[in-house]
């Protein structure tokens, strides 16, 4: 049997219209299987804000009540069978009361599995509304397949334990019915619950898909598939038919929403086809991700990625000594921090971090032990309200003219890093988040519009 894994975000199932629309997407496609979703749109934020340390009682009750309406509403129009009900109220009581226990102790462990309720709601809720429309389907907690290490906010999938729970207790579900699952979570050996980092349902799609050797995952979100920038920056941006692998691996990496950064690895490590589009409009088509690709433009689009960190590292053993990158890039590691670029002189590192989803609970990227434990070995200096924006394409480092149409654009710009050369399919540069808007724009009329 040929599986298909859809995966459906927050706006998709954000009330019971969008949730009978994204169904009748999957009733057309036999094939579709496993239906992955994600908290009903703005649960997750409430979640968040329930995990705040500074909250006091009668804005906990406000947003359990603002949860509790977004998933009755939806309940409501499903006629409130029994069964769902139970569910529901029996997951709105837990959220309660792991709230409260965050009021009185701060807990890693308790955070996780209070985010993780939205999706417990939204699969319960999903599952019905397939069975309205007479499809045998029924909800399927995850926690029992996608095994995770215990990094609580941004956990790593054990990948064969994956692979084998997947064989053994979801794969003999499929033949008789389409199986609702939640992404954004797993579990650790011990059974807690852990979080994969915000935006991690995609990546529990394909994981899913990797570890059931599905031929496609489907991302339905609330645009017709990846474009050559975001349009809200550039009115001319225009929808990407087919893309390669290595293309859209950078294009997620370097901020392109619609597809969560971490999602291709598991598809590229068993070629498995991956289609972004529309739950809104199906009708639309979207864009294909594929292994190979007929056309390999040297420009494919030009990506954001806000809220970046510079850290800037000054230390005078670096010069004509040897050990310093190590002993930074080994402080880092112990942080669970990871570099996107990187730039060197004689006496001075510069790294930028991503802080974007730092954890799943939005917790700070850059700790005082971080800072602390860098300070010890050289001068830290951090800057903020940077914007990274990568030009993503094929051969782009070793095409003649590339850095001249970009350098003609960033001329009136102050750029604080300009990274080119690891690889043929980006060039990046860091500016002021001020300034990233028009910087997109222009880059997308010089590089795809023609204006010179």
């Amino acid at each position: 049997m040929s599986i298909v894994v859809a995966k459906f975000g927050g706006t998709s199932v954000a009330d019971y219209t969008a949730m009978s629309r994204c169904a009748d997407i999957i009733i057309a496609n036999p094939n579709t299987r496993i239906v992955v979703v994600s908290a009903s749109s703005g649960v997750t934020n409430l979640l968040v804000e329930l995990t705040q340390a500074q909250l006091d009682d009668e804005r906990r009750q406000q947003l359990l009540k603002q949860i509790a309406s977004i998933q009755y509403q939806i309940l409501d129009q499903l006629g409130r069978p029994a069964e769902v009900a139970a569910q529901l109220d029996g997951v709105l009581s837990r959220i309660a009361m792991l709230s409260e226990s965050l009021s009185r102790e701060r807990c890693k462990a308790t955070m996780d599995e209070l985010l993780a309720q939205g999706e417990q709601c939204s699969a319960a809720l999903f599952a019905a509304v397939l069975r309205e429309k007479g499809e045998a389907a029924s909800a399927f907690d995850v926690r029992q397949v996608m095994r995770t290490d215990s990094h609580f906010g941004r956990a790593e999938p054990q990948i064969e334990q994956v692979a084998a729970l997947c064989a053994a207790h979801l794969a003999p579900l499929l033949a008789e019915q389409r199986i609702v699952t939640q992404g954004f979570i797993g579990a650790d050996a011990q059974g807690a619950t852990t979080t994969l980092g915000r935006g991690g349902s995609d990546y529990s799609a394909a994981l899913l898909a990797e570890a059931l050797k599905a031929s496609a995952v489907e991302i339905w979100t609330d645009v017709a598939g990846i474009y050559t920038t975001d349009p809200r920056l550039a009115p001319n941006a225009q929808p990407i038919a087919e893309i390669s692998f290595n293309e859209a691996a950078e294009m997620a990496t370097f901020g392109a929403k619609v597809l969560h950064p971490a999602t291709i690895l598991p598809a590229v490590r068993q070629k498995i086809q991956v289609f972004v589009g529309s739950s809104k409009e199906p009708e639309r088509g979207g864009t294909w991700i594929r292994h190979q690709v007929s056309d390999e433009p040297i420009y494919r689009a030009v990506a954001v990625r806000r809220d970046q960190t510079l850290l800037n590292l000054h230390s005078l053993q670096m010069l004509h000594a040897q050990g310093f990158l190590a002993e930074t890039f080994a402080t880092l590691a112990r942080h669970k921090i990871s570099v996107d670029l990187i730039t060197t002189s004689e006496v001075n590192v510069s790294l930028t971090l991503d802080k974007t989803g730092s954890d799943s609970a939005g917790n700070n990227l850059l700790s005082e032990a971080l800072l602390q434990e860098l300070s010890q070995h050289c001068r830290v200096r951090v800057e903020d309200n940077l914007a990274l924006v990568a030009i993503v394409g094929n051969k782009i480092a070793s095409t003649p003219g590339v850095c001249r149409r970009v350098f003609e654009v960033l001329e009136p710009h102050n750029v604080r890093m300009i990274c080119q050369g690891a690889s043929p399919h980006n060039l990046c540069v860091l500016v002021a988040e001020s300034e990233a808007a028009q910087v997109v724009r222009s880059l997308h009329e010089n590089l795809f519009e023609g204006a010179r």
